[in-house]
């Protein structure tokens, strides 16, 4: 029994050692993503997706924000998604913060990379469901982001610029634009999918990005053919082989969609990927939950498109 005890400690302190140390080790995801009546110009495009990066808590991983944003300039997708929690909110110093955060993230508008963003429930300082919010918070993460490139999407749709070498051969829907659709924070209840859809003509293609998963069901049948969101850090702490029991499922007091594919969730026609982001929650440690990149290729439904959008 003695010697079993130690094999526990030491298998404890080897996972403690690992949580320290997996938080610096990147994983980059690749997916595939197909749109209705993607234009032709976007067709094999490649898409990044970042989220969480949790500036301000302790031990906060800024040395991997800034080696994912070297990743993905390295990469040089048509576009990258920021889902939201810029911050961590709780510094009685938010400005020093958020000086961080544009310092880690500036290079990506500046190497030309279409950069747009969201906000999380940590933007608005809040760090629980039914706590009081800050608007001024978030309106000064906005300030700061707009003036390096970087443009912030509270339940609005922008259409996307033609990709870098986009072919400009004759095509039947190559007038048509791609729009990215963003709703805001889910926990202060700022999140309205009609709003951001309104932005959308009829039925053009689309990305919708968002920072919490539980906005998803409120996107209609066949308008989000591919939507991303964060926010659970894919659980952070997760036991091998049993990634759906993870120390976020404990701790938070509302269901986890923790990464990847969310199946059986939302309105028929839509799909739903969660990012594992690159901060924390808590506790400045990651077990079987590295940061994730997530890059898409974007290709053309071979779907019958509804004819209708509900």
């Amino acid at each position: 029994m003695k010697y079993g005890l130690y094999g526990l400690l030491a298998i404890f302190l080897l996972l403690l050692v690992w949580g320290l140390v997996e938080p610096y080790v990147i994983e980059v995801e690749e997916e595939r993503a197909e749109i209705y009546d993607l234009p032709r110009a976007w067709e094999g495009q490649r898409v990044g997706l970042l989220s969480d990066l949790q500036i301000g808590m302790w031990m906060d991983n800024i040395p991997t924000v800034r080696r994912s944003v070297a990743r993905l300039i390295k990469i040089r997708p048509a576009l990258v998604m920021i889902a939201g929690d810029f911050v961590y909110g709780r510094s009685e110093e938010p400005h020093k913060d958020l000086k961080k955060v544009i310092a880690s993230i500036r290079p990506l508008p500046e190497a030309g990379i279409p950069t747009y963003a969201v906000f999380g429930n940590h933007d608005y300082r809040m760090d629980k469901p039914k706590a009081l919010f800050n608007l001024e918070s978030a309106s000064q993460i906005r300030k700061a982001l707009e003036e390096i490139g970087i443009q912030v999407l509270q339940n609005k749709a922008v259409p996307l610029p033609a990709p870098p070498g986009a072919s400009s051969e004759t095509d039947p829907v190559k007038d048509e634009a791609l729009y990215l659709v963003g709703v805001d924070a889910r926990w202060p209840g700022l999140d309205n999918a009609q709003d951001a859809l309104a932005h959308v003509p009829g039925s053009s293609p689309r990305l919708v990005m968002m920072h919490n998963p539980n906005s998803f069901p409120f996107f209609p049948r066949n308008t989000a053919p591919l939507a991303v969101a964060g926010h659970n850090h894919g659980g952070q702490i997760r036991i091998p082989f049993m990634p759906t029991l993870s120390y976020m499922r404990i701790v938070k007091r509302e269901e986890v969609h923790g990464d990847g594919w969310i199946k059986d969730f939302g309105a028929p026609g839509n799909h739903l990927y969660v990012n594992r982001g690159i901060g924390f929650s808590v506790i400045p440690i990651r077990i079987n939950c590295r940061p994730e990149i997530t890059i898409f290729t974007l290709s053309r439904s071979v779907l019958k498109k509804a004819s209708t959008v509900q």
